[in-house]
């Protein structure tokens, strides 16, 4: 072991220590909030869970008899991690009219962290969100240098992480061999693994974010059968050897189409055996069931394709949230996890959740949003935006993206409404489910208006530029 490294862990160490003394001194619900709030934003929240969570127990059970500042930021620190907390917190702040009361335009802080809950936090990706506020945090004059160093230390740490899990990935895909033998498929292992971090930002999901990559890659090429390369009469044959789940249906399939088919039969066999392993559950028919469900979806797009139907926008979604791969991406993550698998909640599985289809809703929408001119082009299916247009009578595509953006907006509204349902899934799941939208949102919106990041600069920032001291 190099000394720097040694040097690095003993400083962390140290530096934990100190953090962590700092929440347990920590006097008022104020300071103790604002505290939490940096804490977490600097991407280092992870090592604190249990000193947190005994704070925000405290904070729930709170009247909220506070100024606007502290009532928003403990809202939001509740509702983001995952507590139970009612909007009726700021009837005191509002007039007759349920407007916010004019003497508050005096409290700046709180305004801001309001306008704060409506956007752009929300929706931003948890690692990159780490990197943009340990940059904007060094400016700051009454920054923590303790905390800032360990932020610092850890995310070069975790970077480092990414990159071993990268290495492995890529090393499995080469193996593989996919794309050597379907050359029109899409070979983005990088691409996939960006996917998982955004849905699994914290460390020790490492094996999760392994085997959830796999599967994105594997699914990419499928897609890429389905809308690229395959007849209408072979993607029947495919997809009827898919329900039968069965090696000896892919004898009738063509040989690029064995390949996949292979590919993906024993992969999702090794990912059941991982999680039989691991958490002690066959889970082979789950995953199984959302692969079929997928396939299924994507023929009757191929269909659609095949006839010239344009779908009405609820006939769209609903199939479109299938073939996003969200149902497949969250059933296996909620086994692969493996926290809170329960016969009640392996249950809620099917029909899938609300949740998933919520924010399964948004990842296409975003997919449209960031595609949809080079799928046009391909001569693809209609798109949610040519589905708004034509129901909607709009004369340009530029109204059809405002109407898909207003219609996210809804959705996030109804995604937000989940965090208060009483008949939750666990929590981890919950969190992917919001990762997973607003993973969509950061992957697909330089489509949609290049002044954001590129695929590229995402990962440049996240896995091989590390943060100067």
């Amino acid at each position: 072991v190099l000394p720097s490294k040694v040097d690095d862990a003993t400083k962390m160490i140290q530096l934990h220590e100190r953090t962590q003394l700092a929440l347990r001194k920590a006097s008022d619900p104020t300071s103790t909030m604002k505290l939490i709030d940096i804490i977490q934003r600097l991407g280092i929240g992870y090592h604190f869970e249990e000193d947190v969570n005994g704070l925000l127990e405290t904070f729930s059970e709170l009247n909220f008899k506070e100024d606007l500042f502290t009532t928003a930021l403990g809202f939001r620190l509740l509702r983001h991690n995952g507590y139970q907390i009612s909007p009726n917190v700021f009837q005191k702040f509002t007039d007759h009219n349920g407007k916010f009361k004019e003497s508050l335009s005096k409290d700046i802080n709180g305004i801001q962290v309001l306008q704060a809950l409506e956007l752009p936090r929300h929706f931003r990706m948890e690692r990159l969100e780490a990197r943009r506020f340990i940059e904007e945090y060094s400016g700051e004059s009454d920054q923590s240098s303790c905390l800032l160093e360990l932020a610092k230390l850890d995310y070069n740490k975790v970077q480092s992480l990414h990159q071993a899990e990268l290495t492995e990935i890529t090393r499995w895909w080469k193996q593989l061999g996919l794309v050597d033998k379907l050359s029109f498929g899409r070979d983005r292992p990088l691409e996939c693994y960006l996917w998982t971090v955004g849905l699994l930002p914290e460390p020790k999901y490492s094996d999760c974010r392994i085997e959830l990559a796999k599967t994105i890659a594997i699914l990419l090429v499928i897609d890429d059968i389905f809308d690229t390369y395959g007849t209408l009469d072979g993607l029947v044959l495919f997809t009827d050897a898919i329900q039968r789940w069965d090696l000896s249906a892919m004898e009738q399939l063509p040989q690029y189409m064995k390949v996949c088919y292979m590919a993906l039969f024993n992969t999702t066999n090794e990912i059941g055996y991982k999680v039989l392993k691991d958490h002690g559950w066959n889970v082979i028919p789950h995953l199984k069931r959302t692969w079929i469900d997928m396939i299924e979806a994507f023929l009757v797009e191929a269909k659609w394709c095949n006839n010239g139907y344009v779908p009405n926008l609820e006939e769209y979604l609903e199939n479109g949230v299938t073939t996003a791969g969200s149902y497949m991406a969250l059933v296996h993550l909620f086994f692969l996890i493996g926290q809170g698998v329960t016969e009640e909640t392996v249950g809620m599985m099917d029909p899938y959740p609300k949740l998933f289809s919520y924010s399964g809703r948004i990842l296409r929408l975003w997919d449209d949003l960031g595609t949809a001119t080079d799928e046009q082009e391909r001569g693809d299916v209609a798109s949610s935006i040519d589905c708004f247009m034509r129901e909607k009578n709009l004369s340009s595509e530029e109204e059809g993206r405002k109407q898909v953006k207003r219609l996210i907006g809804g959705l996030w509204k109804e995604l937000n409404g989940k965090l208060m349902d009483p008949k939750a899934l666990p929590l981890p799941l919950i969190k992917t489910s919001f990762h997973m939208s607003r993973t969509a949102q950061v992957i697909y919106q330089h489509g949609d208006n290049n002044k954001f990041p590129s695929v590229d600069d995402c990962v440049e920032s996240l896995f091989f530029t590390s943060i100067r001291f």
